[in-house]
């Protein structure tokens, strides 16, 4: 995995020089350690590149690479899983190559196939910028679902491209205003949804979408589709596989298998992350099948009870015989990543499992360079509990009157947050499959926001939101359109089930959870793949038919067959649990005095950005023990900690 940088103007302008692409290319040195390259040439082209070597480690791998004509010059962050096939491919028509990398397939495919076809026949992880030296255009890609990231900018001074935002923030003229609308969906999601950033300059390009800059930089191109997230929903939808269950079982567990196989393919040590839950798990097990030594493993976990996954990580490694590697980490430790988080993250981000995510990264980087992870499975799978409850809930909530369901509201309001902590530690006694309440009050929060919902699709945007009303909170803001409520751009799908699998699938996925595998294990030099991602496993899933997704309550059943193939249910049938951090006991613990002065009403009105006040009563209800408001206090927090940092 690397780092990727660069700029094009036009030749009328006064042209950044080298040291301005160095200095963009070096601010990127922690995403690939192990060399950097540079290019540029009297059209206006500067491209930068960092490079952690994974796949041939010689000279023959560095960047930016030139293709064998000369024409194409490329700066590529990501992996190719499937180059060495289309290497064959390439080579049985005649091409030739000079070393073994999947960069240089890249280029070979381009010329020898176009862009748009070559990068359809692309499997991997990526975002690269692609300079074309005849028709002086240069094309910025990013792979089908958003692992890999690529911010870019118009300024005064031309286009600028990278990996993260510092890169552009030492390109010339780059304007670091707020985008105050980001603001407010931050509060609303924990994260920044693409194709918006935190600077009212810089955008995201979406992911499957190529961006094709002229030379003269004049005309502002839109990015072009090359894959759709929602033609393969409805299509799987349309065409769903009419397997029995054992069929559908053993067709899911091949192509899995291929995935992970493929994936598995580097020059340098390897391992993955193992929670102990089903999707880990699951990929974990067909990585042992297609191994000749035992996979190398990592969990952490936490004295806090509620909050340990590393106890049923150990027993899924014990059963498997991997080589596992455990590191229990203390509330100090955990701490401590607090302060580095601007950093790590460089773009304001408040999913708080940003923290046991660095971890696990930091503790597998001491032994391998590649660890592949086991994010996906949820949104493929109907795996989360709002995949499970909403149809039911909105079901029950319509057959109510509305003036009833908002007296219902207010009523779950006002219950004490330790009556819900009693009732959700009944609930684990009982070991119910049912939500958990005892693991957060935030759930009683999410049942009181939805009781007087519209519609299921309103449930969905209510329980995906922090915030209820950002725009009470960001000052001078509104509230802007996403993929969530663009109805007019929602595929069609048969029910609320699917529709949220779909808009977890294009939003959720790379905006909050590949963006916080990306930057945790960047920060350490450590390469995460993500086999459930592959495109070609998204198609086939979404042929599956939700009866084989969902069945008696519970979500992943399909996937739970084919780990169970492989590991007892009994080590991993259990409720639905996140890779969290006790972060409202440490708001109200050791992390109170940070807060309060991150917090302090003086200073949020002296940067501008929130109105004090709501902010206020958050922090007062939290810190007193009135309710839990650990997720929407984390969002003011880490921009605060952010803005701070920068200011």
């Amino acid at each position: 995995m690397c780092g990727i940088a660069g700029f094009l103007v036009a030749p009328d302008r006064s042209a950044p020089d080298v040291a301005v692409l160095q200095r963009m290319t070096t601010s990127l040195a922690h995403r690939g350690p192990d060399d950097q390259g540079l290019y540029c040439d009297d059209s206006g082209i500067g491209l930068g590149h960092r490079r952690l070597s994974i796949v041939d480690l010689s000279p023959l791998g560095h960047q930016p690479m030139q293709s064998a004509t000369g024409r194409w010059v490329v700066a590529f962050n990501g992996e190719i899983y499937n180059f060495r096939q289309l290497a064959q491919e390439l080579s049985a028509s005649g091409t030739r190559f000079r070393g073994h990398s999947d960069t240089e397939v890249i280029l070979a495919a381009v010329e020898a196939w176009g862009l748009q076809r070559a990068v359809r026949r692309l499997v991997g992880i990526f975002a690269f910028a692609l300079w074309d030296r005849s028709s002086r255009v240069l094309h910025l890609c990013r792979d089908h679902l958003g692992v890999k990231p690529l911010y870019f900018a118009w300024t005064a001074a031309g286009f600028a491209f990278g990996s993260e935002l510092r890169s552009l923030e030492r390109f010339p003229g780059f304007d670091r205003e707020i985008d105050r609308e980001a603001l407010t969906l931050l509060l609303r999601h924990n994260c920044i949804p693409a194709p918006r950033s935190i600077y009212r300059q810089a955008r995201k390009l979406l992911p499957a979408h190529i961006l094709s800059v002229p030379a003269d930089v004049a005309t502002r191109p839109e990015p072009v589709e090359y894959w759709s997230a929602a033609a393969a929903a409805e299509y799987g939808q349309a065409n769903p596989l009419r397997s029995s269950d054992i069929e559908a079982t053993d067709a899911l567990e091949a192509v899995l298998r291929d995935a992970i196989a493929l994936q598995m393919m580097a020059d340098v040590p390897l391992g993955a992350f193992l929670s102990g839950g089903v999707d880990s798990s699951t990929v974990v097990a067909l990585m042992q099948t297609v191994s000749s030594r035992p996979v190398r493993t990592f969990s952490i976990g936490f004295q806090e009870s509620g909050f340990d996954e590393a106890q049923h990580a150990r027993l899924v490694a014990n059963h498997l015989g991997t080589d596992h590697t455990e590191l229990y980490v203390s509330a100090a430790d955990a701490l401590a990543v607090v302060p580095q988080l601007p950093t790590i993250f460089d773009e304001p981000f408040a999913d708080s499992s940003q923290i046991p995510t660095f971890l696990v990264s930091r503790l597998a980087r001491q032994s391998v360079t590649v660890a592949l992870s086991g994010d996906g499975g949820d949104e493929l799978f109907a795996g989360y509990n709002r995949h499970v409850y909403v149809d039911r809930l909105w079901r029950r909530l319509r057959r109510l009157p509305l003036s009833s369901r908002r007296i219902g509201a207010h009523i779950a309001r006002a219950i004490p947050s330790g009556l819900v902590r009693r009732i959700g530690a009944f609930s684990r006694s009982q070991r119910s499959r049912q939500i958990d309440l005892g693991h957060t009050t935030h759930y009683l929060d999410k049942l009181a926001g939805v009781l007087d919902a519209s519609s299921a699709d309103d449930i969905y945007r209510r329980l995906v939101s922090h915030w209820p009303r950002p725009t009470d909170v960001v000052r001078f803001a509104v509230d802007p359109r996403t993929r969530l409520t663009n109805d007019a751009a929602h595929p069609s799908l048969p029910g609320i089930t699917e529709r949220m699998m779909y808009f977890d699938l294009v939003a959720y996925l790379p905006d909050d959870i590949l963006t916080k595998v990306d930057r945790a294990s960047m920060a350490v030099g450590l390469e995460a793949r993500v086999p459930l991602l592959d495109h070609r496993v998204v198609e086939f899933a979404w042929q599956v038919p939700l009866s084989q997704k969902l069945r008696n309550g519970q979500g992943k059943w399909i996937l739970r067959q084919v780990l169970a193939r492989h590991v007892p249910p009994s080590l991993f049938d259990r409720p639905k649990a996140g890779f969290g951090v006790p972060l409202a006991a440490w708001l109200r613990g050791p992390l109170r005095e940070w807060a309060a002065a991150m917090l302090d009403e003086s200073v949020i009105a002296r940067d501008g950005f929130f109105d004090p006040k709501p902010i206020a009563r958050a922090w007062a209800d939290h810190a007193s023990g009135r309710a839990d408001r650990q997720f929407q206090l984390w969002d003011v927090l880490m921009f605060q900690a952010w803005y701070a940092e920068r200011r």
